[in-house]
C-alpha cells in the first residue's frame, strides 16, 4: 500500500517548507519538509525540488514501517494517517505505541484517542501537534 497524494499534501501542510536548516520544537536539526538531518548529513540549505525529493524518500521509509509493523488490513485513510504519524514521530515511536497495539487488535474505534496522546515536544503540549493529531484521528476514522 502507498500513501495517497492527498495525505502527502497533508504532511506538507503541517511540516511547511524551510530552505534553511533549523531546530524543530523537539530540538532536532531539520530542513525542507520536516526532513530530520541525520549524523553526517551536512545540508544547510535545500531547494524546494530537493526538499520534495527528501520528503518522498522519508515517506517511503514511513510507508515501509507502517506496512511492516501493522498486521491488519487498513483502509487508505487509515494507512495515510499512520504514515503521517510515523513520518512525524518515527517508526520506533509507532512500534512501541499503544496506538499500534490497538490498530493490530482491530480496535479502530479506540485509535483516535491514541493519536491525540502524541502532542508533546520536550515535555510541552504543542498547539500544532494538537491540531495535527486531531485531524489525523478524524481522517483515520473517516470513510
Amino acid at each position: 500500500m502507498f500513501i495517497s497524494s492527498k495525505a502527502i499534501e497533508f504532511i506538507k501542510s503541517f511540516e511547511g517548507y524551510s530552505p534553511q536548516a533549523y531546530l524543530c520544537p523537539a530540538g532536532y536539526k531539520t530542513i525542507g519538509y520536516g526532513h530530520l538531518l541525520r549524523e553526517g548529513e551536512l545540508l544547510e540549505e535545500v531547494t524546494q525540488t530537493d526538499a520534495l525529493e527528501l520528503l518522498h524518500q522519508d515517506i517511503a521509509v514511513a510507508e515501509g514501517a507502517v506496512s511492516r509493523l501493522t498486521k491488519v488490513t487498513l483502509r487508505q485513510n487509515q494507512f495515510d494517517m499512520l504514515v503521517s504519524f510515523v513520518f512525524n514521530l518515527g517508526s520506533a515511536a509507532y512500534q512501541r505505541s499503544s496506538l499500534r497495539a490497538k490498530v493490530n487488535r482491530n480496535e479502530h474505534n479506540l485509535v483516535p484517542q491514541e493519536f491525540r496522546r502524541w502532542v508533546y515536544a520536550n515535555g510541552k503540549i504543542m498547539p500544532g501537534l494538537v491540531k495535527r493529531r486531531n485531524l489525523e484521528a478524524e481522517i483515520y476514522q473517516a470513510g
